[in-house]
């Protein structure tokens, strides 16, 4: 009997999340199983083995050179079986077990959102599990296959792709707000307006950014109400109670309708495009392309191939 034959790839499995997270605890939120099967998995694996693999203490996890070695070679192994699962013909061939994804709320609503049928349709096995939270996080250690963040929120050891062009940031007022005072016809004349903070993932307050040509302007609006989630930031500039800073696609149908109309739309600024990104550290979840295309299709964009 060979040594492979006394190893399941099941544990093969947890010894390389454990490498990707760097934890048994972010393992094992990946792998949807306990802290104390992770930790017996790896035990299990190191006796048929016959050799140490982690060293860990009650802060951290770290590889021992066997452990590293094996986990190279893990990685080209999995990643080569992974793409053949993709690849086949079959339906559903590939596609299976959950696809985790942590999204900030504009992306949800203009692109998982419409998504989510077609996903639906086409990898019907998967267990799509959407997390919406504006925080900044580590997707690895959380144990997310991917997230979505505009390009330069994205971290430099990540690979990404765009899932749309680049996006318009603009201010916009309900008709209500404006029938007694003059539209702002310069940032400068934003100072005297009552204006929707906009609160970070971070906590902290963003200051506005409008351009025109070469002028760039980075603005502390003045306003005594900060909220952190678009959708009441629009419910509230429909209200009347102030001017709103938004993405442009994120309030077309209120442009469309006409309760919100944009002010100083000649300096409306340029911003990233939204991005899928992941480790470039593990291989992906099969169904992760089929969603990346549904949403590039959507936005008019070309398939990855």
């Amino acid at each position: 009997m060979s040594i492979f034959d006394r190893i399941e790839l099941s544990d093969l499995r947890v010894f390389l999340t454990i490498m990707r997270t760097g934890s048994f605890k972010g393992a094992a939120i990946q792998l949807g199983l306990t802290p104390s099967a992770v930790s017996h998995a790896m035990r299990r694996l190191e006796e048929r083995l016959g050799a140490k693999l982690l060293n860990r203490s009650s802060r951290a996890v770290a590889p021992t050179d066997t452990g590293r070695s094996l986990a190279l070679r893990l990685e080209e192994g999995f990643d080569k079986i992974g793409l053949a699962l993709a690849e086949l013909d079959a339906p559903g061939a590939g596609r299976y077990g959950e696809l985790r994804v942590n999204v900030f709320a504009d992306a949800a609503h203009l692109l998982i959102t419409p998504a989510i049928p077609e996903f639906a349709r086409l990898c019907p096995e998967v267990r799509l599990t959407v997390v919406v939270e504006d925080r900044p996080i580590d997707i690895v250690a959380e144990g997310y296959d991917a997230g979505i963040r505009y390009g330069h929120y994205v971290p430099e050891d990540m690979i990404s792709v765009p899932l749309s062009g680049p996006q318009r940031w603009v201010v916009a007022a309900a008709p209500a707000y404006l029938a007694d005072r003059s539209a702002p016809q310069h940032p400068d004349d934003l100072a005297g307006h009552t204006c929707l903070q906009l609160l970070l993932g971070d906590n902290s307050s963003y200051k506005w950014e409008l351009a025109r040509g070469r002028n760039k302007f980075r603005i502390r609006v003045p306003g005594a109400i900060t909220i952190n989630d678009t959708a009441t930031s629009i419910a509230a500039a429909k209200a009347g109670v102030g001017l709103g800073y938004f993405l442009e696609q994120r309030i077309a149908s209120e442009l469309e309708e006409g309760s919100l109309q944009l002010v100083l739309n000649e300096y409306a600024a340029k911003g990233e495009p939204f991005h899928m990104y992941y480790s470039s550290r593990r291989h992906n979840h099969p169904a992760l392309r089929t969603l990346v295309n549904i949403i590039r299709a959507q936005q008019a964009l070309a398939k990855l191939r």
